[in-house]
């Protein structure tokens, strides 16, 4: 079953369940993809890989407007925003820890040849190519920085 397919079929369960939090996130997914799939050379479907590139964008957005939310004390726009990241959520992959991230780029370090922060540069294309979909970007910025010093 494709991801797009599951998403369909979880509007169904969360309709019929009177899911309201769930829906209201499923029906934005839902809208993503129907809004890829009528892109030029689309026709009209939208792989896995192209849905997941989706939901992790839709998520960024979900915690860059709760952090705003939460910042300017808007307690009850931070709730809905958390609400629909969470379901979102659960169509990733499951995001890598800090640990297991710093195991990766030092591989990443060594086979690329770095030793300084003036190659940060240089690397953080390779980073994000090895970790992309298994971490997010600032978490992998940060840690690369700290692993070239």
């Amino acid at each position: 079953m494709s991801i797009q397919e599951q998403i369909n079929a979880d509007v169904i369960t969360a309709m019929k369940a009177k899911d309201e939090v769930s829906l209201r996130a499923l029906r934005g997914l839902k809208s993503a993809l129907l809004l890829a799939a009528s892109e030029p050379g689309a026709n009209g479907l939208v792989s896995d890989e192209a849905a997941l590139k989706i939901f992790q964008k839709l998520a960024k957005q979900r915690k860059e407007s709760l952090e705003i939310y939460l910042q300017n004390k808007r307690e009850d726009l931070a709730k809905v925003e958390q609400e629909e990241l969470t379901v979102i959520e659960k169509y990733l992959p499951k995001q890598m820890g800090e640990d297991e991230i710093k195991t990766i780029l030092q591989g990443v370090i060594a086979e690329a040849g770095a030793s300084s922060a003036a190659d940060f540069g240089r690397m953080m294309p390779l980073a994000m190519k090895a970790l992309a979909g298994k971490a997010d970007g600032k978490i992998i910025s940060a840690v690369l920085k700290q692993l070239l010093g």
